[in-house]
C-alpha cells in the first residue's frame, strides 16, 4: 500500500468540532516533533506558489512544518491545482510536514481530493437541532450551572449554530453569573443579544425588517471578519429562508400554536416574532426565488475571484430586500 500525502482535508460548516481535529492533529505534531512550525494562511490572501514554498523550505531551526490553508474551496486554477497535487504526490510518506486544507463548503476541488488519504478526509456536518440544545446544557451543566429550556432556544437563535460560536457565547455568558444562578431567556437577551457579534442569523433579522442599509452595515461587520468567509454567510442565509420556507407550509396546514411551533424547531418568542416578520415580508414562492438566488450567488463565489465576492453579496443583498429574488435568472456574475 502506498504511503500517503502529508495532506489531510477537514471541510463542513461544524466549526468547533473542525477546530478540535485540527487541534489534535497539532497536538500530535507536537508530540512527535518537539516543536513544529505553525503558520496559518487563508487562500484568498496567499499564493499557493508561497504556500509550496514554505513547506518546501521552512525554518531550519524546526524539525517539521504544520500548515493550516483556509477558504480551501477557492484553489480552482489549473495551474495552482496541479501544483499542489504534484507537491502532495511527490511528498507522500514524509512525516515532517503537515498541510491541513480548511474549507466551510462540503468538498473542493476533485483532483486535490483525490490526493488526500481517505483516513485523512472528514466532513464536519451541522449539528442535528436536538445536539445543539444537549451541547448547550452539556455545557453549562459541566461548568456547574443550571439553564432553562427557553434560554438555551434563545442561545440558539442569537448565536451562530456551530459548536465554535456557542462555546465562545457560553463561556462569556457564565462570567457574569455565580453558579447558583439559574440561567434564563431574559439574561440571554440582556447579556448576548445586546452584545453580539454580527454574523448571517443577524443580518436575516435585518433582512425581514426590510432595512437595507442595516442590513449592508452588517454585512460589512461580517466580510471584514475572517471568522466567516463569504460562502459561509450565504449558507447561513440559506438556512434561514429555508426556515422560513417550513414556516410558510405550517401555516398553510394550520399550525400556529406555541406549542406546535417550538415541535417544529420555532422554540422563542423572538424566533416566532421574526419569522412572522420575515413571512409577511415574503410568501413561500419568494422564499424559494431567493434560495434559488443564493444558490447561484453561492456558484458564483465559487467559480469567481476573491475581488469580486463582495460585488456579489452586496448585489444578492439588494434584490433580497428590493426584488425578492425575483429576476436572479437574469444576473450575470461573470
Amino acid at each position: 500500500m502506498p504511503s500517503p500525502a502529508p495532506v489531510w482535508l477537514f471541510t463542513g460548516p461544524e466549526i468547533g468540532e473542525r477546530n478540535a481535529a485540527v487541534d489534535q492533529l497539532k497536538a500530535f505534531a507536537t508530540k512527535t516533533h518537539g516543536n513544529p512550525e505553525m503558520h496559518t494562511l487563508y487562500s484568498a490572501d496567499t499564493p499557493l506558489g508561497q504556500v509550496i514554498s514554505l513547506l518546501q523550505n521552512g525554518s531550519l531551526f524546526a524539525s517539521a512544518r504544520f500548515v493550516v490553508l483556509r477558504n480551501a474551496e477557492l484553489i480552482k486554477k489549473k495551474e495552482d491545482v496541479s501544483q499542489l497535487v504534484s507537491w502532495a504526490t511527490s511528498s507522500a510518506g514524509r512525516e515532517d510536514v503537515f498541510l491541513v486544507l480548511i474549507s466551510d463548503s462540503i468538498g473542493i476541488d476533485k483532483k486535490i481530493e483525490a490526493c488526500v488519504s481517505k483516513d485523512r478526509k472528514k466532513i464536519f456536518w451541522e449539528l442535528f437541532e436536538n445536539r445543539k440544545q444537549q451541547w448547550i446544557t452539556s455545557f453549562f451543566r459541566k461548568e456547574g450551572y443550571q439553564i432553562d429550556p427557553d434560554a438555551v432556544d434563545a442561545i440558539l437563535e442569537t448565536v451562530e449554530n456551530n459548536t465554535d460560536a456557542l462555546r465562545t457565547a457560553c463561556s462569556r455568558l457564565i462570567l457574569f453569573f455565580s453558579p447558583d444562578h439559574q440561567i434564563t431567556e431574559d439574561d440571554i437577551e440582556t447579556y448576548l443579544s445586546h452584545n453580539r457579534e454580527e454574523n448571517a442569523f443577524t443580518l436575516f433579522d435585518a433582512l425581514s425588517k426590510q432595512n437595507l442599509e442595516n442590513a449592508l452595515s452588517i454585512l460589512e461587520k461580517i466580510s471584514l471578519s475572517k471568522e466567516s468567509s463569504p460562502v459561509q454567510i450565504i449558507a447561513g442565509l440559506t438556512y434561514c429562508f429555508r426556515r422560513l420556507g417550513d414556516w410558510h407550509r405550517l401555516a398553510a396546514q394550520g399550525v400556529r400554536d406555541d406549542f406546535a411551533l417550538k415541535r417544529a424547531g420555532f422554540s422563542g418568542k423572538r424566533a416566532q416574532e421574526q419569522y412572522r416578520r420575515a413571512a409577511s415580508a415574503w410568501n413561500l414562492l419568494s422564499a424559494s426565488r431567493i434560495l434559488a438566488l443564493l444558490a447561484k450567488t453561492d456558484s458564483a463565489i465559487r467559480d469567481g475571484g476573491n475581488v469580486v465576492h463582495r460585488i456579489l453579496l452586496d448585489t444578492c443583498i439588494v434584490n433580497i430586500v428590493e426584488n425578492a429574488g425575483q429576476g436572479c435568472e437574469a444576473l450575470h456574475y461573470s
